[in-house]
């Protein structure tokens, strides 16, 4: 029996008696189709903010053996027995059910071999039972994967297996299935067809992408329900924008977030802080943050300070201001169990912790030593922890770092039965933990807007899809090694791809001893990554540049003031990525997906569409093959020419970094300062590549949300032949740049604003 619901903003296809029990098709754009099966059909979504539904013509064809849903872009296919099968609408299959029964790879272990392997400290590998919360899908030989979050590996994810439960590793390997970050989102890409399936499930989940067969990959879940969404697109950019839609995307952040930053676990004192600002300025490295771990508190008690360490943290980030250096410091959610300490006492009197099933308030062990964890899952208590940011922007701190929300906890796991809130709903743990860290986020970006109408700076490290809109995030305790460089490429990318466009690694690892090498070629890697941050931890060589000497000290400036010179590239395309959801970083098959050499291309990325980047990524290395796609190309150094579809050797002495800029295209390069003040921002430069090209740069405060009401400027560049055009396309923001200068080969031509024409025109001579 078929039921079709209809309403003004969409189609609701309700199924009764196929196998799986009750199904509901909801046509979300013509481009997303949500399935959701069992009895419970409704789900509050953390990732989904709002209805999202719009308006979609909508075709229904139903008999005994099939109901087909065609919209615009997409055919989907229910038979009689409940499997669900996506097509484009000229019929080409896309992601269809498989129909066999699964078959767990063969292990050939005994009760006995177990134990003894357990005896001996290793863990064995374990298969994923079939479940009745399970989405089994045909694999085809052709097929990549792409998403996941942040997990370890190479970027494309087929033949492996994956698990989301937000977890504080530290010891990241190529075979670690998780991670800190819960986002259940794969893109499938074959020679003829792309698509994204989001999974909306905070409970533990897995996903094996063919590592169990080479005809099936799927996607199981320990609790809650079946609820996905099938995500179509001519390209994978058409996914991610599609996605996105969806989850949201990450806000258009303040610039000088897109600046150098430079932390350490522990910079014990003021003096030490201090001293590091004053050698970043005596070495000419440009810096926009300091960052504070848990030794400013008082007993890691979050929102206080140490009075012995830190007397006066409003006087030194005042101090650090007029350097034009912010400070960025650490909040951890574990709140100190002591009746003395008013954050505790209002938690406890209000009942804003997680509770035992007794309705005890939860207690485990973190930094503080024992400690209650709020519950953010309820809106009062998000209410609440917003509120308690006052504590920091009182004393001038300019961001958030939110750290340990997994949530971690020393004396073993939170136990399965812990009671958290999903809102009003008394719930557990294992529904919670996923969202723990995205609603922590939530609660300090919108406590972070309302106390100081500035686009909140908040990094946290656990994150669930859609913490995006609230949240910059790194890849977490990496270390100080050459495997960790090379995977957080991929990583980087596949967040990207995931929705996270503001994402970053530790510039020369945070655990053990990073080698001048190293960090000479991080630095070099990370120059392009929107988060630029170097962190390392307490016992490990302190990893400032300057600590390790000639050539690395040069090297780095170098290439922080590189970063500085691109800042208006950055900003720009963060400008566009919050209208397409399209991230600042990108692999090099998500323009390039037919070109079979970048399905799996690990050690090269994309900044924009138009800027190429291939650092070297093994020691002892001073030359690289560099995969050129198609379209011609010119070394950002050197200008030479190179025609596309090429492998091509490259030299990459210790202090260079291999950069290929498309040809058609105009970079903007702004001056290199010791830190980002717009105020200051009056000339900038355009250098082109190519004889045509055009392009359209962002112009605004910098900091405030007026931009979104108007308050910014475009201007739209064009190149044709020796002739320069500069024009403003949007004139929203008061000040305009008094230069601008257009480089192409040996020629510059500069211009200047005629009000008149309400154009640049040539400078007179």
């Amino acid at each position: 029996m078929c039921n079709v619901e209809e309403k003004s903003d969409h189609r609701v296809i309700d199924l009764q008696g196929t196998l799986l029990g009750p199904l509901r098709l909801s046509v979300i754009t013509p481009e997303i189709v949500r399935v959701q099966v069992g009895p419970t059909l409704s789900q509050h979504s953390y990732a989904v903010d709002g209805e999202c539904s719009q308006d979609v013509d909508v075709d229904i064809e139903h008999d005994e053996a099939l109901t087909s849903i065609t919209t615009s872009a997409l055919r989907i296919e229910v038979d009689s027995d409940g499997f669900i099968d996506m097509y484009k609408r000229d019929g080409t299959p896309v992601l269809c059910d498989y129909r066999g029964e699964r078959s767990p790879l063969p292990r050939m272990t005994s009760a006995e071999q177990l134990a003894l392997m357990e005896a001996e400290g290793h863990q064995a590998q374990k298969d994923t039972a079939t479940s009745t919360r399970e989405v089994v899908k045909q694999l085809h030989s052709d097929e990549h994967f792409y998403g996941l979050g942040d997990k370890t590996g190479f970027l494309d994810k087929r033949g492996y297996a994956y698990d989301n439960w937000n977890t504080d590793e530290g010891n990241q390997l190529e075979s670690t299935t998780k991670l800190y970050k819960s986002i259940p989102f794969i893109i499938g890409l074959r020679s003829n067809v792309v698509y994204g399936i989001f999974f909306d499930n905070t409970y533990a989940s897995h996903f094996d992408l063919g590592k169990e067969s080479s005809e099936y990959f799927y996607y199981s879940a320990k609790c809650g329900p079946i609820d996905y969404y099938l995500i179509g697109g001519e390209t994978m950019a058409d996914v991610v924008r599609n996605y996105t839609f969806l989850t949201g995307r990450t806000p258009l952040p303040q610039k000088w977030t897109l600046g150098y930053q430079q932390s350490r676990w522990g910079y014990i004192n003021e003096s030490e802080v201090m001293t590091v600002a004053k050698t970043l300025r005596k070495f000419g490295i440009p810096c926009d943050a300091i960052h504070l771990d848990i030794d400013y508190m008082k007993g890691y008690r979050v929102f206080t300070t140490d009075p012995r360490r830190f007397p006066d943290l409003k006087k030194m980030a005042n101090e650090l201001k007029k350097r034009g250096i912010k400070v960025v410091v650490i909040i951890d959610p574990g709140v100190k169990m002591d009746p003395d300490y008013p954050v505790f006492t209002e938690g406890e009197k209000n009942h804003f912790f997680a509770m035992s099933p007794e309705g005890k308030t939860y207690i485990n062990r973190v930094w503080p030593g024992e400690s209650a964890f709020p519950d953010f899952g309820r809106a009062e208590v998000r209410d609440w922890w917003a509120h308690k940011q006052k504590f920091l922007t009182d004393n001038g701190v300019s961001g958030v770092w939110n750290d340990m929300n997994e949530p971690a906890s020393f004396d073993g796991p939170l136990p399965a039965d812990t009671v958290f809130y999903d809102e009003d709903r008394p719930s557990t743990i294992e529904q919670m933990h996923n969202v723990y860290g995205h609603n922590m986020a939530r609660a300090t970006y919108e406590g972070q807007k309302e106390q100081t109408g500035k686009r909140p700076f908040v990094i946290s490290r656990a994150a669930y899809a859609g913490t995006q809109k609230y949240s910059t995030v790194w890849t977490g305790d990496n270390r100080s090694s050459w495997e960790h460089l090379r995977m957080s490429i991929p990583q980087l990318c596949n967040l990207g791809l995931s929705g996270f466009s503001f994402v970053g690694a530790d510039i020369g690892g945070f655990l053990d001893d990073t080698t001048g090498e190293l960090l000479s070629r991080w630095i070099e890697a990370a120059v392009f990554s929107p988060l630029f941050r170097n962190h390392s931890c307490v016992g490990t060589r302190l990893q400032e540049p300057w600590r390790f000497g000639e050539p690395t000290l040069s090297i780095y400036r170098k290439y922080v003031r590189l970063r500085y010179s691109f800042i208006d590239y950055l900003y720009d395309l963060f400008a566009k990525e919050e209208k397409t959801g399209l991230p600042v970083m990108r692999p090099l098959v998500m323009h390039y997906e037919k070109d079979e050499e970048v399905k799996n291309l690990n050690d090269e990325f994309l900044v924009g569409e138009n800027l190429l980047v291939a650092p070297v990524l093994t020691p002892g290395t001073d030359h690289r093959l560099v995969y050129l796609p198609a379209d011609n190309w010119f070394d950002f150094w050197t200008g030479e020419r190179f025609e596309g579809g090429q492998y091509v050797v490259v030299k990459a002495g210790i202090d260079s970094l291999p950069l290929f800029v498309r040809e058609g295209t105009i970079l903007p390069l702004r001056v290199v300062t010791d830190s980002v003040d717009v105020s200051s921002e009056n000339k900038i430069t355009f250098k082109v590549w190519g004889d045509s090209a055009t392009y359209l740069h962002y112009q605004d405060d910098g900091e405030s949300f007026a931009y979104r009401e108007g308050a910014f400027n475009t201007y739209q560049v064009k190149m044709r032949g020796r002739h320069a055009e500069v024009s403003l396309v949007h004139r929203g923001y008061a000040p305009l740049y008094e230069r601008v200068d257009i480089e192409a080969g040996e020629t510059t031509v500069s211009l200047t604003f005629d009000q008149q024409v309400q154009k640049y025109v040539r400078c007179p001579q």
